[in-house]
């Protein structure tokens, strides 16, 4: 969750794939693992896309937990709420780049 959780925070700032590898200092290829959930960033990584995205590691963390049996319906609620409202933003882009 957490590659589909960075990938919707690079999209939702409108920022390419391969401008974001080169900020981050990796290659496009490895970016792409991350955002497919192929490889999983360290913590340091996602110090990195909290500093370009202006944003705190946690908040980042935030949204990419795993929802468990101690996680209270709101918590959950409204975790999958910011996840969808993501995937909105980024079919409505999509859209207008049309």
């Amino acid at each position: 969750m957490i590659g589909e959780a960075l990938r919707l925070i690079r999209v939702f700032h409108d920022c390419k794939s391969k401008d974001l590898a080169l900020e981050l200092g990796i290659s496009p290829s490895y970016l792409s693992e991350i955002e497919n959930s192929r490889k999983r960033p360290s913590i340091d990584l996602i110090a990195e896309y909290a500093r370009v995205f202006k944003t705190k590691p946690s908040v980042i963390l935030y949204f990419a937990e795993e929802t468990g049996e101690c996680d209270s319906d709101s918590h959950v609620a409204t975790r999958k709420k910011l996840m969808l409202f993501l995937q909105a933003v980024e079919r409505f882009t999509k859209i207008d780049d049309s």
